[in-house]
């Protein structure tokens, strides 16, 4: 049972937006997680400027994890950021325990924001004609996250 009224009226829609933004929500969430692991255990001549990266990435990963939920609340729709729940649904590869050098924390951040992109690219497809609201949010966020893919990738030429 919706605590709110949900502005989108039809049920196929609105089961589309949701699964999008829970979808979305997962992947920040775990990309949060991903990215502070590495934070914490990245070693190498970058260290400094990676690491510092890192915090960019987590910090845009929270603020637009905030916003996701915060929209699917405002449709209708429970978030689920249960830690159960991402590490079930998570399509994120897991990084390596223990220490890991810059180089391959620039190569692991390349190819998971690659992939993150490009679901999110899926999510704008999806929420096109059920919710433009919804679809702006993740053109805003997907715009962010390619900024961040593009500064990692950088680093691997």
């Amino acid at each position: 049972m919706s605590a709110v009224k949900s502005p989108i009226k039809d049920e196929s829609a609105l089961r589309t937006t949701g699964d999008a933004l829970q979808g979305g929500l997962v992947d920040l969430i775990d990309l949060s997680l991903v990215a502070k692991q590495a934070h914490w255990n990245l070693i190498g001549p970058r260290f400094r400027s990676v690491h510092l990266q890192l915090d960019e990435v987590v910090a845009l990963a929270r603020e637009y994890m905030d916003q996701i939920a915060e929209r699917a609340v405002a449709i209708g729709v429970n978030p689920d950021g249960r830690v159960r729940t991402v590490a079930d649904n998570t399509k994120i590869r897991q990084p390596d325990s223990g220490y890991i050098s810059d180089d391959k924390v620039v190569a692991t951040l390349t190819d998971t924001l690659a992939q993150i992109i490009a679901r999110f690219r899926e999510r704008i497809e999806a929420t096109e004609e059920t919710d433009p609201v919804t679809q702006d949010l993740f053109i805003t966020l997907t715009a962010g996250l390619e900024k961040q893919h593009w500064m990692f990738e950088v680093q691997t030429q």
